[in-house]
């Protein structure tokens, strides 16, 4: 399949899928940290072309709960509402498959409930950070590596590692990309042979 990782320069997601043997770019304003296929750019470059299936990872800064403190500053210049535009521009896509992946945010009533809410203890790492995925055409993620009792023998500060991070100018590139397990489960899991399995009715 031909897919699209939108707003990652990590790169982590997209060689899980080039992993699986999946045709996978990655697109950011910022270059790719890891050596593979990238467009370093706006992504509504790519989106006239055809993709089977897109991974997003949109800006949270204006939309996350986390920054609510600063939420009518926010709606009063405008730039709450020009993320908003462009999280649901990434919904419309006319791209088959699509997870559109934020922290519990707005977007939740702005748009709608997400369709599941994962945690990296579900997929073996033991710490929590609550991930919201919106998906259109594909299943639920299972989880693969149950972690959670191991997580819980941590002290906070570990369990909650993200959160805890001190203030420091990469502080928001490190809360901000996708675990290892979550991107392996992806891949493994909608990186399948859509022409003999049917979509799924989730959207």
């Amino acid at each position: 399949m031909k897919i699209l990782i939108a707003c990652e320069y990590s790169g982590r997601v997209r060689d899980a899928f080039i992993k699986q043997g999946h045709d996978a770019i990655s697109c950011d304003l910022l270059p790719s940290e890891t050596a593979g296929p990238h467009y370093q750019g706006d992504v509504r470059d790519l989106l006239t072309e055809r993709f089977d299936m897109m991974i997003a990872h949109p800006p949270c800064t204006d939309l996350a709960v986390s920054g609510a403190a600063w939420f009518a500053k926010k709606r009063a210049d405008g730039s709450q509402q020009k993320s908003i535009e462009f999280f649901m521009m990434l919904v419309n896509a006319k791209i088959p498959r699509i997870c559109i992946e934020n922290p519990i945010g707005i977007m939740s009533t702005v748009y709608r409930k997400p369709s599941q809410i994962i945690q990296p203890w579900m997929f073996g790492h033991p710490e929590s950070k609550a991930t919201c995925l919106w998906i259109k055409g594909m299943p639920l993620l299972r989880e693969t590596n149950n972690v959670y009792d191991e997580m819980m023998q941590l002290p906070k500060n570990k369990r909650m590692r993200l959160h805890y991070l001190p203030p420091s100018k990469h502080r928001w590139k490190i809360r901000s990309e996708t675990f290892q397990g979550i991107a392996d489960a992806m891949a493994s899991q909608w990186g399948i042979a859509y022409d003999t399995h049917p979509i799924s009715t989730i959207t």
